[in-house]
């Protein structure tokens, strides 16, 4: 028999067998390598279902890992009265609720005091990293190939922001309101899997709903947007260069930088420009790698430690409304190989080849 380790192995997904005929076949009947196969074909969007519960991806995949485990050591008891992705599900969920009962809710700086100023500003003490909202690249938790207007929702709903409005929410609140508002499954499929009644369900949603409904999120820009590719593009340019004037052209008045897991943020364009001129100096002759990252535009910020050779520094997390950058959230210390980025760079190793950005926008 093939072994539990190897039935949960993080092999990419592959789609659930069929039979000759083209039907799915009794899920109750699944073994060995067709079972391994079922099981994992839901592994991405339970990912997404974990990542939204703990906000930290790192974790989604210990949740979804430990969903397989047993998953894999019950199916014998599993009888087909549910589906077997309902099942799946009911054990994540599980899992994830094991793992929130900590006081502890990651949140993201801006919610853990108010900004610095930047005169004299220091990073200050490192943080853990459960104290943070951390970042997740797109593809381990979406469909990226599925269609447009889902995965434009699906995005939506792994924005920074939101991820960290969730974690306000008591556990079985925010099982309910990623079920029913992110994955649009009925109040009663809910209450199944829940073991709960739909009235309480519908209870939980509204009391979800009212906590959302306070916090503060920006509408972003759509990152298909040609607009928006336009002033990225400028964006790299600026960076690179280290053209700091040029940067804060691109900015909203209220742009917010972050630097987890520190919990020193700055808030407009005067203190953005004077910390990457002080203390944020260090990112002069920077190489950036695009990534796409919790729902909207991200770069691997490389930094230059030797002749032609950069190493990783941070994940950027560069949010845009309304035409221009209102966050630029810098997470230090996150393993690269997670998003996909090379442990290091080369002279010559650097943002994709693009047209020559167009002129800078209008002050």
């Amino acid at each position: 028999m093939t072994s539990s380790s190897e039935a949960v192995s993080r092999a990419p997904s592959a789609p659930v067998p069929s039979t000759g005929s083209g039907t799915v076949p009794d899920p109750t009947s699944l073994t060995g390598a067709d079972l391994e196969h079922a099981l994992d074909a839901h592994r991405r969007e339970l990912t997404g279902f974990c990542y939204r519960m703990l906000g930290s991806g790192s974790e989604a995949e210990d949740a979804v890992q430990e969903t397989m485990i047993r998953a894999w050591r019950a199916y014998d008891r599993f009888e087909g009265r549910s589906s077997l992705r309902s099942w799946l599900y009911r054990i994540a969920n599980n899992v994830c609720v094991d793992m929130v009962r900590s006081p502890q809710r990651r949140a993201r700086p801006m919610e853990m005091g108010p900004s610095t100023p930047v005169a004299g500003a220091k990073v200050g003490e490192v943080h853990p990293e459960h104290a943070f909202v951390q970042p997740v690249a797109d593809e381990r938790v979406i469909d990226l190939t599925g269609d447009p207007a889902m995965v434009s929702e699906a995005r939506d709903s792994i924005r920074l922001a939101f991820v960290a409005a969730l974690q306000k929410l008591p556990a079985r609140q925010r099982s309910a309101l990623i079920l029913c508002e992110v994955l649009k499954w009925q109040a009663s499929e809910v209450a199944e899997l829940l073991e709960t009644s739909v009235a309480s369900v519908n209870s939980a949603l509204q009391r979800a709903r009212a906590t959302l409904a306070e916090s503060d999120r920006d509408q972003l820009d759509p990152t298909v947007d040609p607009e928006q590719q336009a002033l990225l593009a400028r964006y790299v340019d600026a960076f690179e260069r280290y053209d700091i004037p040029a940067l804060v052209s691109l900015l909203r008045d209220d742009v917010v930088l972050s630097m987890p897991p520190f919990t020193l943020w700055l808030e407009g364009t005067d203190d953005f420009a004077a910390w990457f001129l002080g203390e944020g100096i260090v990112c002069k002759d920077g190489r950036l790698l695009p990534v796409d990252v919790n729902g909207t535009a991200g770069y691997g910020n490389y930094h230059k430690v030797g002749p032609d050779r950069w190493e990783p520094w941070a994940i950027q997390v560069i949010e845009v409304a309304d035409g221009r950058i209102i966050g630029h959230h810098n997470f230090l210390g996150v393993d690269f190989a997670e998003f996909g980025l090379p442990p290091h760079l080369g002279d010559g190793e650097r943002s994709p080849d693009a047209p020559p950005p167009p002129p800078p926008l209008d002050a």
